[in-house]
């Protein structure tokens, strides 16, 4: 959280094999109410700095992202095949398909179109009333918090789309992941 590793909660998740419902011998800690409080504030503090950059160094920020989830080999799809029990031409897929959210996100940013500006001229002659002139545009108002999905664990989850969707506008994100024992 904010640079640093946090793990003061006492509950432990136990990471188990979707197969056999064996231990992986990954434990994780579940977040406190306190950390969970810390994490929003800090990503409240980082919304604004965030709000600062560009869409080029937004683009930039997301860019690492598709090419380092591509390069996970073997090792990652094992552990993920035991944690979910799915075959690995799914999650070969979904891998794709999450890297390639990324990269639709930082085109996005880097074409100019993230804000969706949008102008509607006014028509005063309109009848049966005069439409006024309309704009709009997207703006983000604050950080996101993603909870991460267990029926699609790369593309919805935190590592996918959802946190896509909220960095590319400026949002700071907070990543809470469900894990049912």
């Amino acid at each position: 959280m904010a640079g640093q590793r946090i793990a003061s909660g006492n509950a432990e998740l136990i990471s188990l094999r979707a197969d056999n419902n064996q231990p992986t011998g990954y434990r994780f800690h579940q977040a406190s109410i306190a950390e969970v409080d810390a994490a929003a504030q800090a990503a409240a503090r980082a919304f604004s700095a965030y709000c600062q950059t560009s869409a080029e160094q937004r683009a930039d920020f997301l860019a690492p992202s598709p090419m380092n989830l591509d390069a996970l080999g073997e090792e990652f799809f094992a552990f993920a095949t035991q944690e979910t029990a799915l075959p690995l031409p799914r999650l070969i897929g979904e891998r794709a398909r999450t890297s390639g959210q990324m990269r639709l996100f930082a085109e996005l940013l880097r074409s100019g179109r993230v804000h969706g500006a949008r102008i509607d001229c006014a028509l005063p002659e309109r009848t049966p009333l005069p439409r006024p002139d309309l704009r709009q545009y997207r703006v983000a108002i604050g950080p996101v918090a993603v909870f991460g999905a267990s029926n699609f664990p790369l593309a919805f989850s935190t590592a996918g789309g959802d946190t896509a969707a909220a960095l590319a506008p400026v949002a700071p994100w907070c990543s809470r992941h469900i894990v049912a024992i």
